[in-house]
């Protein structure tokens, strides 16, 4: 009998694409590393260690202090204190601790960062980091303490504390300490070489296990926002006519274009779209539906580009080129494009929240033949009042939240990182903003829903048909007033868990 354990994905040397990331993630496949990768790290591994062997010279945190104390000159035999010290001075992260999917996300970034061969460290400790995931032993990491530019210093001090038996791991659902997890498994603490804290410590693993993350659910937002904005269109007796490929052939922006052929798919064999209408347009937050969620389509793209390259690079340093005998201290490690990108996708993903909310407010307004609020007998029910009201909390929230990160500065390390990304803030409110638009788009949905439910017997197409009886499996129609939020809770965890293409 063929055995269900999925077969380990190995980590190679060229980096990883988007969709390789989710794979890993979602099939929970152990990881490994290539023939390639192992080769690669056991070579820069004995470079450095030849290279200290035959010179003295000052190497930046290999045998120098760290930031403004480059100027400080480490004897040989304190090497191995200097990297536990990093790791355990660094070890400064505030705030609530990260969730699961993100620390994982962050392991398997840390092992690819490690896997290109240009971090000198010894091939123990990668496999390490391997161990922890395939066994989902998972860091305690804290959400603030990065500024996003010597890396995700904090963070990933927190993410590599376990490997000296240090810190806290979470096991099966509980917080242990991390040397109980270490006996637990038979694994012995590490003890770190020249150059093994920096490189742990120095990359953008937090921000962009963040960023790829949020870049995934951004894209599956964007494509459920047409097919609830579709059901409401329906619901609230829309126009045809903005959807026209004629439209959008004369203004050529890709994601417009690519929504607007989606809403005449969606809607095709629609018996409320064909029906004659009594009004000559529609408000802009049904009419400019292709414009608005097409322009964040756009961006969200942009953003996937950036999280793709930065899936495919070296971030820690000092960066070490065995074929060219170099060690060279650069900036690698600096979030600006991801803060940048983490601040569009924000921005992008929370117009998809503010648009949905506008079109919750007109199906609630007893316009086009709609009752009040959505319920028979408005008055004595308050029906779909409130949820809205929800909906518009939510919309405000993002709105506030949209602040762009990248444009702030604070220097620190007296004053030798002058400039930095504010990235892993960007990543934690973009967080905020993509977990909350889904709320926002699960309201809409439970609104729809109700609003078709006054047009019938006419019906719109099989396909927003069936998407509607799918979700009626699990929310109902609401005849008199509930406790909604119950109905709010079902309609989200429908919106997370329903197939959308």
């Amino acid at each position: 009998m063929a055995s269900s354990k999925p077969s380990s994905h190995p980590i190679g040397t060229v980096g990883l694409e988007l969709a390789e990331l989710e794979h890993i993630l979602n099939s929970r496949a152990p990881l490994s590393l290539s023939k390639e990768a192992v080769a690669a790290v056991a070579r820069s591994h004995k470079y450095l260690q030849d290279r200290l062997k035959k010179s003295d010279a000052p190497i930046y945190g290999v045998n120098t202090g760290f930031g403004s104390l480059y100027d400080k000159s480490i004897a040989k035999k304190d090497l191995a204190q200097l990297q536990k010290n990093l790791v355990m001075s660094h070890a400064c992260g505030s705030g609530d601790p990260v969730p699961a999917d993100v620390v994982r996300a962050m392991l398997v970034l840390k092992v690819q960062n490690m896997a290109f061969g240009h971090s000198a460290v010894a091939p123990a400790t990668v496999q390490r980091l391997i161990d922890m995931y395939n066994a989902d032993v998972l860091p305690v990491v804290y959400e603030r303490g990065s500024l996003g530019a010597s890396g995700d210093l904090a963070p990933l001090a927190h993410l590599s504390l376990p490997l000296l038996g240090l810190g806290e791991v979470m096991v099966a659902g509980k917080r242990v300490p991390s040397a109980q997890a270490l006996k637990k498994f038979g694994w012995k603490s590490l003890e770190l070489g020249p150059k093994e804290g920096l490189a742990l410590l120095n990359g953008t693993q937090f921000m962009n296990a963040y960023a790829s993350l949020l870049t995934l659910k951004a894209t599956r937002l964007a494509q459920l926002a047409d097919v609830i904005g579709a059901i409401s269109l329906d619901a609230y007796d829309g126009r045809p006519e903005p959807f026209h490929a004629s439209i959008h052939a004369v203004r050529p922006h890709p994601g417009q274009a690519v929504v607007a052929g989606r809403f005449r798919d969606l809607l095709k064999g629609s018996e409320l779209l064909k029906r004659k209408k009594a009004h000559v347009q529609d408000p802009y937050s049904f009419r400019c539906i292709p414009q608005v969620h097409g322009a964040s389509r756009d961006a969200i793209a942009y953003v996937e580009r950036v999280v793709e390259r930065e899936l495919e690079s070296v971030t820690d340093n000092p960066t070490v080129f065995d074929d060219e005998d170099l060690i060279i201290s650069a900036g690698n490690f600096h979030g600006q494009p991801l803060a940048l990108g983490l601040d569009f996708l924000a921005i992008a993903t929370a117009e998809i929240g503010s648009i949905s909310e506008r079109r919750i407010y007109k199906l609630i307004g007893g316009q086009r033949g709609l009752p009040a609020f959505l319920v028979a007998e408005p008055g004595l029910n308050s029906g779909f009042m409130i949820p809205q009201y929800t909906a518009a909390s939510l919309v405000s929230a993002n709105k506030q939240r949209c602040m762009p990160n990248s444009v702030d500065t604070i220097d620190s390390s007296n004053g030798q990182e002058d400039h930095v990304s504010m990235g892993a803030a960007a990543a934690i409110k973009t967080w905020q903003v993509v977990n909350d638009v889904e709320r926002v788009l699960a309201i809409e949905l439970f609104t729809a829903a109700q609003a078709l439910e006054f047009r019938r017997p006419a019906r719109s197409s099989a396909q927003l048909e069936s998407f509607v009886s799918a979700f009626r499996e699990r929310v109902p129609y609401v005849k008199t007033d509930v406790v909604m939020h119950d109905h709010m809770e079902a309609a989200l965890a429908f919106v997370r868990e329903v197939p959308v293409h």
